[in-house]
């Protein structure tokens, strides 16, 4: 936790038992904490009526507040997660690859606008209900892993930068979560026993292939296996993923997964079988990096990776890329589904180091 000269610190309340429980922990310590809940994401601009239930959540934010007596307040984050995450999402799915917009939202949103409005308002820090740790040393911040495994989101945070991190506080990393529910129960929360939320960090909970399809009319075309055969037409590659097994319609009870996602062509390529080795890969390239540090390690690197979200930990060599800004990643064991878009992370024991954009799988 920060000294007592830092006193006030705004929290990320969003409507649910994680933020909230880590606003009550910031009160009991005696912090001057203000609740904010970030509406980022009404439908309203476009006309597609996606509210996404933010009044609900709001109103379940503003009423853990009421109980905490915190001031709270609204503040609108709309065109910032419009310009900075949902463009980002769509230009990336256009051009085949697979992102991953919460991990946009942390980096542009959260803690970019969000953490500057609220240092301009007078808070010394801001927090919020990610699982995830921080170790201040005299040489710098570092961000560890969680303690529950189960919930860690170092994954998502590891494009923050050291300045960012300076301004930051995971009340509830180091905790676990049924002792967050205990604690919501033990404070009186309201949302003590709300479900966990699921889906886009900006939408919730939809249907991932209508709201892409509403949005990038897709072109139909082919789904051929490795070797050319064609088995069906798609009607538009856009919502596949690298290893997606269901919703292919191709109907003739036979395992088929994609393997590949072809812009240029127009073509999704899977491979058949319960599981193909053609869904294997031996390493990868990625680009745009981010190191928590602030600079590079020393290459080679030997670590650990993972190439999803609460994928076990995978044992790594991190190279020089051939081309200017791109790392290769060597895994000691083949990885299945190696999607493009998506993020690889890297570890040093329960340290995340960095990581970057998965350009393409390397077999």
């Amino acid at each position: 936790m920060f000294g007592a000269k830092k006193k006030k610190i705004v929290v990320g309340m969003s409507g649910g038992v994680d933020s909230s429980v880590s606003a009550a922990l910031l009160v009991r310590d005696g912090y001057d904490v203000h609740g904010v809940f970030m509406r980022n994401w009404t439908g309203e601009t476009d006309g597609s009526g996606e509210t996404c239930g933010w009044r609900k959540e709001r109103e379940d934010a503003a009423a853990v507040a009421e109980l905490l007596g915190i001031p709270f307040e609204t503040w609108d984050f709309e065109q910032d997660y419009r310009q900075e995450v949902y463009e980002y999402m769509l230009a990336e799915y256009a051009v085949g690859r697979t992102p991953n917009p919460d991990v946009l939202c942390n980096d542009r949103v959260k803690f970019g606008p969000f953490l500057r409005r609220a240092l301009d308002s007078g808070a010394e820090a801001v927090a919020t209900g990610h699982y995830a740790r921080l170790d201040r040393t005299e040489g710098g911040l570092h961000l560890l892993a969680a303690t529950d495994d189960n919930k860690d989101q170092s994954y998502f945070l590891h494009r923050l930068s050291q300045e960012q991190l300076l301004r930051v506080e995971f009340p509830i990393g180091g905790l676990d979560k049924p002792q967050v529910r205990a604690l919501a129960h033990e404070f009186g929360l309201p949302v003590a026993n709300k479900k966990d939320s699921v889906g886009l960090c900006f939408v919730g909970e939809v249907n991932m292939t209508k709201f892409l399809t509403s949005r990038l009319p897709g072109r139909t075309g082919p789904i051929v296996t490795s070797d050319g055969r064609v088995l069906g037409r798609h009607d538009g590659i856009e919502p596949f993923t690298i290893g997606q097994r269901h919703g292919l319609g191709l109907g003739d009870g036979r395992p088929y997964f994609v393997i590949e996602k072809d812009p240029v062509r127009n073509t999704l390529v899977v491979a058949e079988g319960e599981d193909p080795a053609e869904l294997y890969s031996t390493g990868l390239v990625a680009d745009d990096l981010c190191w928590v540090a602030g600079s590079r390690p020393d290459l080679p690197l030997n670590c650990r990776a993972r190439i999803r979200y609460r994928q076990p930990l995978q044992n790594c060599l991190v190279t020089k890329g051939e081309e200017s800004g791109q790392t290769i990643v060597s895994f000691v064991q083949p990885q299945r589904a190696v999607a493009p878009g998506q993020f690889v992370v890297f570890y040093n024991g329960e340290e995340c180091l960095g990581g970057g954009r998965i350009v393409r799988a390397v077999s």
